[in-house]
This record gives structure tokens, C-alpha cells and sequence, in this order.
């Protein structure tokens, strides 16, 4: 009996924190990019809400290992945390320059197990909404441990390590505010996003994955093709 031929989906991984954990809620840029490509490739979401660089790096190589499975693209998606206030929030804090180096860090393993860096995108913090973020934090019994002045700093650092690595990279936190515009209306709680921040995330990467992953070939025959008295000739063949 010939041992039948495994069908490989190539993978796009979602590789960040809690904004990355959340994007396959219902309306979200995760779903929206994986509806995008259904039949073509997988949309992987591998978000660790309240994560930073300093743990991402050491959990990579147990979410993308040396494999067969084709990667046709990973979103790099941190900051949010790593730029949490030191003397309010030490356990999340990463100082900048550590933050930019993790992401380099998190590149070079990547590359080391065949994710080539044309296919890496790198996504900068939001901006932050102090006020509604500080009724969060007190809500919490804590006092605000961001500030948009700070996360502004690391997409300033990730826009940097991009440029320094040889990847693409999504500017939220510029985009978002870009002429001034009321960029609140894109987040949720003043630091996750709400649907329309969703719906501005997914545009704007979409702009990015799409060359990579809608030329990707259609998996399995459309179901017109199959030939109907044989259709082992259409689904087996590769």
C-alpha cells in the first residue's frame, strides 16, 4: 500500500503579547488576515498576553523550532509591556536598549532555523490613552505604569532594530496619530485595541503580508475540478 503524501499548509505565525493573544476575537486583525488567506496557508496565533521581549525570546525556540512546515511569514508584535514605568511596573519593564536588542535576538533565531528575514515583520507598541489606561490601572489598585511619551520611545527602537536587522516593520504608533489625528478611537481600554483598531491594524499589515502570502497557490483542487467518477485522480495527485 504507497503511504499517502501529507498536504503541508505554509504557516503565517503571530508571534507577540495580549494585542497579538486577542487578534482572532471576533472582528479581529488575526481572524481578518486568516480569512484573507483561507485555503492557502495557516494562520498560527501564538499571543502570551502580559509577555515582553525578555520572555519571548527565551520561549521562541519552543513556538518556531527547526521544521518542515513552510513559514511564509511571522509578525513580530512586542513593546506594550517591555515600555511598562520601571518604578511602577518592574515585572513587565525591559529597559530600550535591551528591548531592541531581544528583537534582533528574536530575528537572528528565526533566521537560524530558515525564516528567511524578508519574511519577518516587525509591528511597533500603540499609542497609549493615559487616561483611560490609568482607570484600568486603578481599577487594578496600582497608579499608571505607561505613558504614551515612553511606548513612543520603543516603536522608536523598533523601527530601528528593523532598519539595523533587514525587515519590514509596521509603525502603529506613528500611523495612528499621523496629522494629529485621534488615534483613541483605536483602542479599547487606552492600551488593547478596540474593533476600529482592529480593522486599522489588519489594512495596514495586509499591506505587508499580502505579497507574501496571496501568491500562494490554492490548497487542493476547487471543487469543480474534481472529477467526479474518479475523484481520487484530482485529490491525490500533488
Amino acid at each position: 500500500m504507497s503511504t499517502l503524501k501529507r498536504v503541508l499548509w505554509p504557516q503565517i505565525i503571530l508571534f507577540g503579547d495580549s494585542i497579538t493573544q486577542f487578534s482572532f476575537q471576533a472582528n479581529g486583525w488575526g481572524s481578518d488576515i486568516a480569512h484573507k488567506l483561507a485555503r492557502k496557508c495557516d494562520v498560527v496565533n501564538r499571543g502570551l498576553s502580559g509577555y515582553n521581549t525578555r520572555w519571548a525570546k527565551v520561549v521562541l525556540p519552543r513556538i518556531v523550532p527547526a521544521s518542515d512546515a513552510p513559514i511564509a511569514a511571522v509578525t513580530v508584535f512586542f513593546g506594550a509591556n517591555d515600555c511598562a514605568l520601571e518604578d511602577k511596573n518592574p515585572q513587565q519593564h525591559v529597559p530600550c536598549q535591551e528591548y531592541s536588542d531581544n528583537l534582533k535576538d528574536i530575528v537572528g533565531h528565526l533566521v537560524s532555523v530558515g525564516v528567511s528575514k524578508d519574511k519577518i515583520i516587525f509591528i511597533t507598541p500603540p499609542p497609549l490613552q493615559e487616561a483611560a489606561w490609568e482607570k484600568e490601572c486603578f481599577l487594578k489598585g496600582s497608579a499608571l505604569n505607561r505613558l504614551n511619551s515612553v511606548a513612543g520611545q520603543y516603536a522608536q527602537a523598533c523601527v530601528q532594530a528593523a532598519g539595523q536587522c533587514g525587515v519590514d516593520v509596521l509603525d502603529l504608533w506613528t500611523l495612528m496619530q499621523k496629522d494629529g489625528q485621534d488615534f483613541t478611537v483605536y483602542l479599547s481600554d487606552g492600551l488593547h485595541l478596540s474593533e476600529k483598531g482592529n480593522q486599522f491594524v489588519a489594512e495596514h499589515l495586509w499591506t505587508l503580508i499580502e505579497r507574501r502570502g496571496a501568491a500562494l497557490p490554492f490548497i487542493l483542487p476547487y471543487w469543480g475540478d474534481v472529477d467526479p467518477k474518479s475523484p481520487e485522480s484530482s485529490l491525490l495527485c500533488d
